[in-house]
């Protein structure tokens, strides 16, 4: 019997992850998933952690907030999973007030330079351009990389973000 090889070829792809914590031990919660992040995804930077008002709903204590650089084999669909079970063991509920507290919220911010929308993801984050909690780590780790809608890079988007407020 003759055998069969089968190549594959699988390419990292690089994306970039936001997370946030306000309820409980904030620093611990970020540590925490990030080490589960490792499990399916390999950091190779993070920016410092930023201490960010909310967004939408107000009367909930003040977040911390970082950006993680990592590479990763899976496709934007299963990293999206993987995150939303990462964040249910964590804690966070399956449904919640929207914008409210949270041990621990995880958002693909930017796959390679692709643009999905469908099912449920989003990729660029849409709203990634108006967060200062997002855009200031993020600038931090790649001022350079390019929006893939806006066409801006990120250090732009923070300048310009900044200069509105």
């Amino acid at each position: 019997m003759k055998r069969q090889i089968i190549i594959v070829n699988m390419k990292e792809n690089k994306v970039f992850i936001g997370l946030g914590s306000n309820l409980g031990d904030r620093n611990e919660y970020l540590n925490e998933a990030l080490e589960n992040i490792n499990d399916f995804a390999r950091v190779i930077a993070k920016s410092s952690i930023y201490e960010t008002e909310p967004v939408g709903y107000k009367n909930q204590g003040m977040f911390l907030n970082m950006v993680v650089e990592a590479m990763t084999f899976l496709g934007p669909e299963e990293l999206l999973a993987r995150l939303k079970k990462l964040e249910k063991e964590m804690g966070r509920p399956d449904r919640g007030m929207r914008f409210g507290p949270r041990e621990i919220d995880l958002d693909i911010l930017l796959y390679e330079d692709e643009v999905v929308n469908k099912d449920g993801i989003e990729i660029p984050h849409p709203r990634m351009a108006e967060r200062g909690f997002v855009l200031e780590p993020l600038s931090e780790i790649a001022p350079q990389i390019i929006h893939p809608i806006l066409n801006k890079t990120i250090l732009e988007l923070w300048t310009q973000l900044k200069s509105k407020n």
